[in-house]
């Protein structure tokens, strides 16, 4: 019984260990209809991008969730407060959606979307009325932090769960 959970053990592990190493998906691509922000704040990091967009939210967290989804890694998605986009975004950022597309122990996606609901918010640019504003984030992660809580968490995993069994 032993000797079959310590292989069991040493194969999950090493699993575990291989989706940490993958390589991350790329920055994904905006929906088809719209136009990237040039406004300053819109602009400051790589990492992040704003959009103009008609797409309705569904359409939009779809476009991201088929990108951002790849074959081998499990891709949660995660609905958060508006107002957590002043602290996951940036700072005065508007929202009416935040979301979250997450590879677990690796990186984050966020999506943020402004829907104006009053006339006096109507998102126009260079004379085009737009349904939303999509800003969006990336936040990667090291693969060197990754290993680094990984492995002391998979050999106190397996202290814990033998003595655990020796109690048992």
């Amino acid at each position: 019984m032993a000797k079959a959970f310590k292989i069991v053990y040493i194969i999950v592990s090493v699993l575990f260990l291989v989706y940490l190493i993958l390589p991350a998906p790329s920055f994904p691509y905006p929906p088809s209809n719209s136009s990237q922000s040039d406004e300053p704040a819109d602009t400051e990091s790589s990492l992040r991008r704003a959009y103009f967009t008609d797409s309705t939210r569904e359409e939009v967290i779809q476009n991201y969730m088929t990108q951002f989804r790849s074959g081998v890694l499990p891709t949660l998605r995660l609905n958060l407060p508006p107002e957590d986009a002043q602290t996951v975004i940036r700072d005065q950022t508007r929202s009416t959606f935040l979301e979250e597309l997450v590879h677990p122990f690796r990186e984050s996606f966020y999506i943020n979307g402004f829907e104006p609901k009053d006339e006096k918010d109507i998102i126009q640019i260079k004379g085009v009325n737009w349904r939303q504003k999509i800003t969006v984030k990336y936040v990667e992660s090291s693969l060197w932090v990754r290993l680094g809580i990984a492995v002391p968490t998979l050999v106190l995993g397996y202290l814990i769960i033998r003595q655990w069994a020796k109690e048992v």
